[in-house]
């Protein structure tokens, strides 16, 4: 399921909207050990383009 979401919001990165509401289905649906790896994987892809929807949604998970 992991690689579903990555491909999943590498699709729908145009838009912050999308981006969002994807991240949130994935973090919703992967199991903690899962939602690890992709807050790893968001941050190193997309911080400089939606840090701030970053931190938002990732509240709550340390790094």
């Amino acid at each position: 399921m992991l690689e579903y979401f990555k491909t999943i919001l590498s699709k729908v990165s145009f838009s912050r909207e999308l981006f969002e509401r994807e991240l949130r289905k994935a973090i919703a649906s992967l199991v903690p050990k899962e939602v690890e790896q992709l807050r790893d994987w968001c941050y190193t892809k997309y911080r400089d383009l939606y840090g701030e929807v970053l931190n938002r949604c990732f509240v709550g998970f340390a790094a």
